[in-house]
């Protein structure tokens, strides 16, 4: 994850745990560099590439919960991500991608409230 990005979700999740404090959103921190060793502890302990940045754990009519990658403007999803969403999607649960805090605070509205698009 690049620093805007850390930037970026970082403002996320503050605004949502004022909005929300009674939903459980969490990071996944699957990015960053480490180590050899850290690296293999971390993979022996499950993580896995390409999974999302974040995941609200609220269940709706339509979907088991929220994936959410952050990524810049000129952000793109790599293999895995692309890989990790389609499996995400085949097993009912959301994932969309955004870019701004705008498109962060617009997606969290709608998902809690009723399906906006």
């Amino acid at each position: 994850m690049t620093h805007q990005e850390s930037k970026l979700q970082r403002q996320c999740v503050q605004w949502f745990r004022l909005q929300f404090p009674h939903l459980t959103l969490f990071a996944i921190p699957n990015g960053g560099r480490r180590g050899k060793v850290e690296a293999a502890i971390m993979k022996g302990e499950g993580v896995l590439a390409g999974v999302a940045d974040l995941f609200l754990m609220l269940s709706t009519m339509e979907y088991n919960g929220l994936f959410i990658e952050m990524k810049t403007s000129d952000g793109r999803q790599s293999d895995s991500q692309r890989e990790f969403e389609r499996k995400v999607i085949e097993n009912g649960y959301c994932y969309k991608i955004c870019r701004t805090f705008e498109e962060f605070r617009d997606l969290i509205m709608c998902y809690t409230k009723s399906f906006c698009w």
